[in-house]
């Protein structure tokens, strides 16, 4: 089930690559809390963005992500690529949000700590 219904386009500003056109933004206390649990994949082109969040879990979850741990002006203060099930990230602090990808995805976008993510809001599929 997909708690989460609005959705944007995340594009690295810095490198000109989209990391994703179908991210779903986590807004409230019960999206943070759900989050990707209970999906069986994330496919190329999703993903879901955490905001307020200072780290994540991958507790409770089937499959590897990427994470970009992103700062009030969304410049990415972190990432780590390939969390496997079962894994915590620390807290970062400074953080506003934190953008959760397709395992890979960074590595493929050239995403690095520094860049400038930007984020477009799209219409939901109707599902």
């Amino acid at each position: 089930m997909r708690w989460q219904k609005k959705v944007v386009c995340a594009t690295n500003a810095t490198r000109g690559t989209v990391l994703g056109q179908r991210v779903r933004v986590a807004e409230t206390g019960m999206t943070r809390i759900v989050g990707l649990l209970g999906e069986r994949e994330l496919q190329r082109g999703d993903g879901l963005l955490i905001v307020t969040s200072q780290g994540v879990h991958t507790l409770g979850m089937l499959f590897p992500i990427d994470i970009a741990v992103l700062d009030h002006y969304w410049r990415v203060i972190a990432v780590r690529r390939d969390m496997r099930p079962f894994r915590m990230t620390r807290v970062f602090w400074k953080a506003a949000g934190v953008l959760e990808l397709p395992s890979g995805m960074l590595e493929s976008t050239s995403t690095l700590v520094g860049d400038s993510i930007e984020f477009a809001r799209v219409e939901a599929a109707t599902q």
